[in-house]
């Protein structure tokens, strides 16, 4: 599961067995109540004794016991209970426990068959009972409740290819800027997957490259980091560059990335007959992954490269020869390929059409062009946006200057006092105490 922070308590079932049991002896619950096989949703025996914060932290411990003994069923009528029952009370202390649950509700559907992409898939029906909580949790001033139903709502549009809902999502709304740092980078995720669909790999890039930089890199969210540093991977080919070795070299990423590896690898040389086998070996994997549809845009920048790695080896090569290096099927073709790589930029060289041949210009000074400064200047946007992430995760008193400066008055005022007092005879110096230093 990539989803990062998710619970494992049902790792050890101990705990929540104790809690199941104690739930029967107490309340009476049956199998059935506590969501055996048979289907049945369990019914949440709600208690006006009990705090409400006590009962839906033990209905969450049954939705982790219930999703990781793979009762999807009976998890998905449980939480839609719970939620249901967590709107209907408006208690601060609920904000976070009401974020978790929320959670688990939209894992339990999404595990329903048919499952996503799927236009049947349960998912969809939840859109509503979502924008209803998110609407709440604005009016109620719940940012934890917010911050986790908004990413959820871009996680339900993503996996049922709703790219445009998706995008009006985010324009519509506003993201919690003191959410935590979890929900922060799941948001910067899913916005960058949304960015790299619509072709604007700049923004993809810059918000993937946040997300996995906030992502921790142990094994808790180690699916998480995977899955960002995948896209991020994507989204860098797309752009042009190509990402650094050592990337691959990180313990928690070389088993991942090795299908990524290779894929690199035949880009980057402009092997186009490698990438398309590659690509046709690995598109169950990609497809899992959910990059498929951005890899295959990748054939294009394939072919850029193989025509920039022709320009600098040949000062001159026929139209022929390309054609069979990279595995074009007509010359016509490959001089589309050279002019459009021409006009793009990509090289400097001339086509002679009657000759057919691929005449390249001297190499220039790369320090002549904006190259260096456009480098230079995207890596202190980087550092800036790392000081105003920093700036902002500072935690300040609220109006701490204003009691400073009540403080402050009310010293004086008790100078003032003191001093009118000696001046009157009424206490002398050493009665006003150490800290009266006088007019």
């Amino acid at each position: 599961m990539s989803y990062l922070g998710e619970n494992k308590l049902g790792e050890n079932y101990g705990l929540v067995s104790d809690v199941v049991e104690s739930l029967r002896e107490h309340w009476g619950l049956s199998e059935r109540h506590l969501g055996e096989k048979n289907g049945a949703a369990p019914k949440i025996p709600w208690s006006k004794e009990v705090l409400p914060e006590i009962e839906v932290y033990i209905s969450i411990m049954i939705q982790v016991y219930l999703f990781d003994t793979k009762q999807y069923e009976s998890g998905a009528g449980f939480s839609t209970e719970l939620v249901d029952r967590i709107r209907e009370h408006n208690r601060r202390t609920l904000d976070s426990l009401g974020a978790k649950a929320y959670l688990y509700f939209h894992l339990f559907h999404e595990q329903l068959h048919p499952k996503p992409p799927s236009r049947q898939s349960p998912v969809i029906d939840l859109r509503g009972k979502l924008l209803g909580a998110l609407r709440s949790a604005v009016l109620r001033k719940d940012l934890d409740t917010q911050a986790s139903v908004s990413v959820l709502l871009l996680r339900n549009y993503v996996s049922t290819a709703d790219i445009t809902q998706a995008d009006l999502f985010v324009a519509q709304t506003q993201f919690p800027p003191s959410a935590s740092n979890n929900q922060v980078a799941r948001y910067l995720f899913y916005l960058g997957r949304i960015r790299a669909i619509q072709l604007n790999y700049t923004a993809a890039h810059e918000h993937l490259t946040s997300a996995a930089r906030k992502s921790p890199t142990t094994t808790v969210a180690s699916g998480f980091y995977q899955s960002a540093t995948k896209f991020l991977i994507v989204v860098e080919l797309l752009m042009g560059d190509i990402p650094d070795r050592a990337l691959f070299r990180q313990p928690s990423l070389e088993f991942a990335l090795e299908s990524y590896f290779r894929l690199v690898q035949k880009v980057r040389i402009g092997d186009l007959a490698g990438f398309n086998k590659t690509v046709k070996e690995q598109e169950e994997k990609f497809r899992k992954d959910g990059t498929y549809t951005l890899i295959v845009r990748l054939r294009q920048n394939v072919i850029k490269t193989g025509v920039r790695m022709l320009s600098l080896s040949y000062s001159r090569i026929s139209l022929r020869d390309i054609c069979i290096r990279l595995g074009v099927e007509s010359e016509e073709s490959a001089e589309y390929i050279v002019a459009k790589a021409i006009r793009d930029g990509v090289i400097e060289a001339t086509i002679d059409h009657e000759k057919g041949y691929m005449e390249s210009k001297q190499t220039s000074d790369v320090y002549a062009t904006r190259e260096p400064a456009e480098a230079f200047h995207e890596r202190i946007k980087a550092c800036l946006a790392i000081h105003d992430d920093c700036v902002k995760a500072m935690r300040f008193p609220m109006n701490q200057h204003r009691l400073e400066l009540k403080n402050a008055q009310e010293a004086r005022e008790r100078e003032r006092e003191l001093a009118k007092e000696i001046q009157d005879g009424e206490i002398d110096e050493d009665d006003a105490g150490e800290g009266f230093e006088g007019m």
